[in-house]
Order: C-alpha cells, then structure tokens, then sequence
C-alpha cells in the first residue's frame, strides 16, 4: 500500500513539482494549493505525513500545525513545515512541527524527511 501524503503549497510551481516528485517516489499525494477546507481533506483521506507551506509567521499556518497536533485524530500525523521565512524555520519545530524544511530545498533532502517521518 502506497503511504498517503498531503501536501499543502501556494505556489503553484513548487506544488506541481512536489507532487511529481513524490509520485515518481511511489506516494500517493493529495495535492492542496489553499489551507481553506485542510481540515476536511486531512480527516478524508488519511494521510500518512503533511507537507504544510507556512510562509511567514502567521497565526493561520501556526494555528494549522498546532491545531493538527493537539486533536486526537490527527497530532499522529508527522507535519513537515516547507517555508522561506528563516523566523519559520527557527522557530516552527519548537511549537509544532515535526520536522521543517528551508526553502529552496534538495528533492533528497526532501525525500529522507518524509521517509524519516512515515517510518517513525
């Protein structure tokens, strides 16, 4: 069975290729370029690991990634953070995130993370 990632991007050049990329690494994705209705997508389709775009510091992508780990049906779910914002990087895996990574990032790096996180 194909391990199920949700990926949650704006840009949507950056989304495309993550979804590529992962699908040629033989995930099952769901891609999102919005956070409007994640909550929905996530309790649907179940998914294995998140790939939550956070931009900058903000209350919306915070609040995402703390709400995914205080509820019971989903703080299981590994939440790898991709963002630009050096604040994001810093800080992020303090409050919620399971791993973060910077963005432009290495499709390897990339690929060792989610692997990292769906194994644990």
């Amino acid at each position: 069975m194909k391990k199920k990632i949700l990926v949650m991007e704006k840009d949507g050049s950056i989304l495309e290729i993550v979804t590529y990329v992962l699908q040629d690494a033989g995930y099952d994705v769901k891609a999102l370029s919005s956070e409007v209705g994640i909550f929905d997508h996530i309790e649907r389709y179940k998914p294995h690991a998140i790939l939550l775009d956070i931009i900058a510091p903000s209350t919306i992508g915070t609040e995402i990634c703390n709400k995914l780990k205080v509820n019971e049906k989903t703080k299981h779910i590994p939440v790898i953070v991709l963002s630009t914002h050096s604040k994001v990087t810093q800080t992020i895996k303090q409050v919620c995130a399971d791993d973060v990574l910077p963005k432009p990032f290495d499709v390897e790096e990339l690929l060792n993370a989610i692997e990292a996180q769906v194994k644990s």
